[in-house]
């Protein structure tokens, strides 16, 4: 698979579709976030077809990436780390993928198994809009879909520990 770069935002409001652009800014495919109380979204090829989905199951630190007939493909969980930030992809295939960034870095690599880069994605807005992602896909073992699943999972996890530690603030 050659290199390939694409564009994914979040919603504002977080809850419904925002395109997914390639480098020529052509789109292809969208990312349905289904509710702003929730964080399970779809990614959709340009056909509007579920390609993977991801979620919180209920009471999980865990997000869950689904196939398009519901079947659980993978899951994504942070891991602890002084002065930076882990996360492990695990497929059902078991196939592991670390994704790791310094502290006070957008800038996020994902390495495979051999722990070769196969991908990263970079946080390029947020502060006052939606936050939007860069991902540059270099794997031949990992779906572009999936690999956007995992990405916006990151980010899920980071919004949903940003509110607890919000709500224990107060």
């Amino acid at each position: 698979m050659d290199k390939q770069t694409l564009y994914v935002s979040d919603n504002f409001f977080s809850a419904g579709r925002t395109d997914i652009y390639n480098d020529s800014k052509e789109k292809v495919g969208e990312i349905d976030l289904k509710s702003a109380f929730s964080a399970g979204l779809d990614v959709l090829n340009l056909n509007g077809e579920t390609i993977v989905s991801g979620k919180f199951p209920f009471f999980s630190r865990s997000w869950v990436i689904s196939n398009s007939s519901g079947e659980e493909i993978g899951k994504l969980k942070g891991k602890f780390a002084f002065f930076s930030k882990k996360y492990e992809y695990r497929t059902h295939e078991n196939r592991s993928y670390q994704i790791e960034s310094e502290a006070f870095s957008n800038l996020y690599v994902v390495f495979n198994e051999n722990e070769s880069e196969i991908g990263r994605f970079e946080k390029i807005s947020g502060f006052f809009a939606s936050p939007a992602f860069q991902l540059t896909s270099m794997d031949e073992g990992i779906n572009v879909y999936e690999l956007i699943a995992v990405v916006m999972g990151v980010n899920a996890i980071q919004k949903a520990a940003r509110a607890a530690r919000n709500n224990g603030a107060q």
